[in-house]
């Protein structure tokens, strides 16, 4: 079996959970020791079960717990050569440096990375599969490019950026510096964009989509879920909210 869940997502801090068998994986820690471990008991989960951690870029609000946390708990920590440089990583760290492009094992879990378009050093976000469960993290990119909706084409699960509204935040409260980077082709996806990937996957197989990453000032809860069920027609139910203060409970992926 399968499961997820999520510790917090937002520009405050993005951390998910995830376990099969005997082996968990934490994908990202963008919080600081002492909130990790906080929202990790809110979860009922043990620290010293984690396996490894996987990052997916060097930005702060994705990795700011990591080297903390890999210290503290004693396990490796799995990331690009990119992020690794980004985050000059040092020696009491144990730092596995991947290759985007090479599936590999953690335990009972395979993990696929994606590459993706975003403003960081070498940033990649992740299919982790069981036998044949298949659980898709995707966040934190500009654009979906075409190696990006064939990996992701046959998840049970989807955890999907939702970042903002095109005109909430043209007239909202960030500088146009700020809102050229979140808008642009390396900054982070709109409900559209997260609606027009959704359009080009197997809804058959796909159980849940968990809309993630969700901007507190460009977006609003409701309309990010409109837009996107109105790309599932007949499957609304699948969408689930990730918040920033709460992230979400265990879920549980089924078996085909």
């Amino acid at each position: 079996m399968m499961r997820f869940a999520s510790l917090g997502s937002g520009s405050k801090g993005n951390a998910t959970l995830i376990t099969a068998a005997d082996t968990a994986v934490l994908v990202d820690c963008g919080f600081s020791v002492k909130e990790t471990l906080l929202r990790m008991a809110r979860l009922d989960f043990a620290p010293e079960r984690l396996t490894a951690i996987l990052v997916t870029h060097e930005h702060g609000d994705h990795a700011k717990g990591v080297m903390a946390l890999s210290r503290r708990l004693k396990v490796p920590v799995y990331m690009s050569a990119g992020t690794a440089i980004a985050l000059d990583c040092i020696a009491d760290v144990q730092v596995r440096v991947i290759d985007l492009h090479q599936s590999f094992a953690l335990g009972d879990v395979h993990v696929h990375p994606v590459a993706v378009p975003h403003d960081a050093r070498e940033a990649c976000q992740f299919v982790l599969s069981f036998g044949e469960q298949r659980l898709g993290i995707l966040t934190d990119l500009g654009h979906v490019t075409p190696h990006v909706v064939s990996a992701y084409q046959a998840v049970d699960a989807l955890i999907l950026e939702a970042n903002h509204d095109p005109e909430m935040l043209a007239v909202g409260p960030y500088p146009p510096s700020l809102k050229r980077r979140v808008g642009g082709p390396l900054g982070h996806l709109s409900n559209g964009q997260s609606a027009e990937l959704l359009s080009q996957i197997d809804l058959q197989r796909l159980q849940r989509v968990v809309i993630s990453h969700i901007s507190e000032q460009n977006n609003d809860l409701s309309l990010a879920e409109s837009v996107l069920a109105a790309a599932i027609p007949g499957h609304e139910a699948k969408l689930q909210i990730n918040l920033q203060d709460t992230g979400f409970d265990w879920c549980q992926i089924q078996p085909l």
